[in-house]
């Protein structure tokens, strides 16, 4: 079996080896929301089940719209995580920085051997080693151009049995990294929809992180330098702006995104999860070195945040929860020539 290109996350390329799962080609149906046919969740629902159809694979997906279930659909099925895990990666380095145990502007070492050379991120491009970066720096590689070097900064300063209790703690016991012999490095591992979902629901909630983490993180995944492929493809740049979001993906198939979609006024509007394998519409062979927007599943996704984007203005959070209600605006557009 050919080792994939982010195998080298954990031990480096010469003991990486990944296991064959049989995939059947048709995805189980998603659970029906409740709600009239012109509801938001329902219309959700309506492009979700057309273009999930139209992609093909096999779908694990939880999507709520104002705090209703849009999709369901195999929500508590463990399933690879790839890049999306790098949201929970994030999460326990802040939390560390929340007890006063890191900072952001604290630096860790980039040397040439801890540098993976694929084709993500940054790091890889500068051949510029020795250096030292802040930890800041390597959280926003991290998280907006899922640079995979960052993940094992990262391990430098959060091994993986370290991290893998502050998420148990936080009550994430299947979104976990995968330990290898070396205890700062790790594989990205696996998570459920929902535990994504309760994650990025407890981020915007503010009952995951302190205010000035959990600002720090949706400020880096609403950036414009982040994911475009999925969800954003089919925005302007002031919705790019109000969707916060991050994708994983492997050349075994698997292709993954989630994300908050915020309303006009900052208000958390849609949270979606959604996690896909192959075999997907078209060759095989094709999709599994195919990382962009012409993929199905990306495709599909994008006719997904077309619709999550223009549902959310009109979904009014319920009486009981409007005052208690957290609100992230949306950073203003501001562009430079240099100078």
């Amino acid at each position: 079996m050919k080792l994939s290109r982010r195998s080298a996350l954990g031990l480096g390329t010469a003991a990486a080896a990944t296991a064959a799962v049989g995939i059947t080609a048709r995805a189980n149906a998603a659970q029906a929301p409740q709600g009239t046919a012109s509801s938001p969740e329902r219309k959700v629902a309506r492009v979700y089940t057309r273009e999930v159809a139209k992609a093909q694979g096999v779908w694990s997906s939880l999507i709520t719209v104002g705090g209703t279930t849009a999709v369901e659909q195999d929500a508590d099925k463990v399933v690879e995580a790839y890049s999306v895990n790098k949201l929970a990666v994030a999460t326990a380095v802040l939390d560390k920085i929340d007890r006063g145990l890191l900072t952001l502007d604290q630096r860790v070492d980039l040397t040439a051997g801890i540098v993976i050379q694929d084709i993500d991120g940054t790091f890889a491009l500068d051949r510029a080693y020795p250096s030292s970066i802040t930890l800041g720096h390597v959280m926003a590689n991290l998280l907006s151009v899922s640079d995979n070097t960052a993940v094992r900064l990262c391990g430098l300063v959060c091994p993986a049995a370290e991290l893998n209790q502050i998420l148990r703690d936080k009550g994430f016991v299947a979104t976990q990294v995968v330990p290898v012999a070396n205890p700062n490095r790790f594989f990205l591992g696996q998570t459920t929809p929902r535990e994504t979902h309760t994650l990025l629901s407890k981020l915007v909630a503010g009952e995951l992180l302190s205010a000035t983490s959990t600002d720090y993180l949706l400020n880096v995944i609403r950036s414009t330098s982040a994911f475009t492929d999925g969800i954003r493809l089919r925005l302007r740049t002031d919705e790019r702006l109000r969707v916060g979001t991050k994708a994983g993906w492997f050349d075994d198939g698997g292709r993954n995104e989630a994300g908050v979609v915020f309303a006009a006024d900052g208000t958390p509007g849609a949270i979606y999860s959604l996690f896909a394998s192959g075999p997907f519409a078209g060759d095989a062979t094709v999709n599994d070195v195919d990382f962009g927007a012409t993929h199905p599943a990306l495709k599909a996704r994008q006719e997904l945040g077309r619709a999550l984007v223009d549902v959310v203005d009109g979904v009014a959070p319920a009486p009981q929860a409007k005052a208690a209600t957290k609100k992230y605006p949306a950073p203003g557009i501001v562009v430079s020539n240099g100078g």
